[in-house]
């Protein structure tokens, strides 16, 4: 039942009063819940489908609330598109409804298949690498190793003298789940991990364990488990130097589930929804909107796939530029004067953006906030803040209020717009960027900036 208010969308006596959608070939209409999606599905529709955006151009679309027509409108159309997610609530009580009452109008889910990938709200923080004590490979002894779900930073199993307790999260079919690992010497001191560091994480099957269930993929700092068959496996990880194995855990193998999918209670409902964000992970929603608009209009399914693929290989080359970036950066740490939106993009490339307050854009920085923010400015002696062009009165010409006054108190000497992608500006539709332009002509730009780009 749809909720008055803000989400307060009944479509009250409309059931069964509405026309039918037109459903021709070309003619075919539908909304997008805000700025990026709409976008995504204007790219994979062609001329086959035209979408409406329901979010105000100079508006940000996470924490925008419809008025009560919207419901209607939609119901009139082919396909409504979003993520179903409690940060968009209004989207839920929509897509609900159309599901219930109005089954012509296809209720596409951008988010679907992404649940091993999403991060939650408050993700647990790991213990703080001794990066100044100089370990000895020839001589290491690992005294603790933790295993931890790279989504939560939760410690999910460890390893004691010779084998294992607990266990490590369950890997769906098609989808992957990062792994992180936390090595510690007799003394407590935390080993520091990464491509460029002095050891790496790694795993590999165990001798005899079942072949083609899971696809191991290291990235230094934590490995990447990819679900290819539903069956069990067993892996060894590992701790490596100079590319040498110097310690691992074959004295006993972990157990490693791939699954068909997850169980209800294993998804968490609390999660950090901004995956538009991701480059990577927009190439699951774009696929996951080709693939709903092809069960809408059969006769364009292969049509809808092709344009979803040449748009991939944008999103693909925006992926390869935030690479580049931090490859290049001096940094690897910045101030973001806005609601914590790229969470997603940061564990990805591996640098930090500081916020004054967490994911929700309704969430209001407090005097200590900005005093804390002052404070990481002299820490890091940055010169260059980003902030949210959308959380300013008039995004086009304003800056937000917090950057003005770090600018007046602080050593802080110039701003530059990160945005979300939850909106578009005047002067950016005028140039009809999308998503792509706004990361290429825009965030990648200020990214550098800030983070000291050579």
């Amino acid at each position: 039942m749809l909720k008055a208010g803000a989400g307060a969308l009944a479509f009250g006596g409309l059931a069964g009063c509405l026309s039918e959608p037109e459903g021709e070939a070309g003619d075919r209409t539908g909304y997008a819940a805000f700025f990026a999606l709409w976008d995504w599905a204007e790219h994979v529709a062609g001329d086959e489908f035209s979408f409406e955006n329901p979010v105000t151009t100079g508006e940000m679309g996470h924490g925008w609330e419809p008025d009560g027509d919207l419901a209607a409108d939609i119901a009139t159309t082919d396909a409504f598109i979003y993520l179903d997610t409690p940060e968009f609530s209004w989207a839920q009580d929509i897509a609900a409804q159309l599901e219930t009452d109005y089954d012509d109008v296809a209720v596409i889910d951008g988010m679907d298949g992404l649940g091993s990938h999403l991060l939650p709200i408050d993700r647990e923080v790991a213990a703080e690498p001794d990066y100044d004590y100089e370990f000895d490979p020839d001589s290491l002894e690992i005294g603790e190793f933790d295993v931890l779900d790279g989504r939560t930073g939760e410690v999910t199993a460890y390893w004691h003298v010779d084998h294992w307790h607990e266990s490590i999260p369950d890997v769906p079919v098609g989808e992957s789940v990062p792994i992180e690992g936390v090595f510690a010497d007799p003394e407590g001191r935390v080993l520091p991990l990464g491509d460029d560091e002095q050891f790496q994480f790694d795993a590999r099957l165990a001798e005899g364990a079942p072949e083609g269930v899971v696809e191991i993929e290291s990235h230094g700092d934590h490995v990447e488990l990819h679900g290819l068959e539903a069956n069990r496996t067993l892996l060894v990880f590992e701790l490596v130097h100079d590319g040498e194995v110097v310690w691992d855990t074959a004295d006993e193998g972990m157990a490693t589930d791939v699954v068909e999918e997850l169980d209800d209670e294993e998804a968490d409902e609390f999660v950090d929804p901004h995956v538009w964000v991701d480059p990577v992970l927009a190439q699951q929603v774009v696929d996951n909107i080709a693939t709903g608009l092809g069960e809408v209009d059969p006769d364009n399914a292969e049509l809808y796939e092709e344009n979803a693929a040449a748009y991939t290989e944008r999103l693909e080359a925006v992926d390869r530029q935030f690479e580049e970036l931090v490859e290049n950066a001096s940094r690897d740490v910045a101030i973001f004067a806005g609601h914590d939106s790229y969470q997603y993009v940061e564990q990805r490339y591996g640098f930090e953006l500081y916020t004054p307050v967490g994911i929700s854009p309704d969430a209001a920085e407090s005097f200590e906030d900005i005093s804390g923010m002052v404070d990481l400015v002299e820490e890091y002696d940055i010169d260059t803040v980003l902030y949210d062009p959308f959380e300013s009165p008039d995004p086009d010409e304003q800056l937000p209020s917090m950057v003005e006054l770090l600018i007046e108190d602080s050593q802080v000497t110039d701003a530059e717009p990160l945005s979300p992608a939850e909106g578009t500006t005047h002067e950016w539709d005028e140039q009809d960027w999308g998503w792509v332009e706004q990361m290429e002509e825009v965030n990648l730009r200020s990214l550098r900036k800030a983070l000291d780009v050579s």
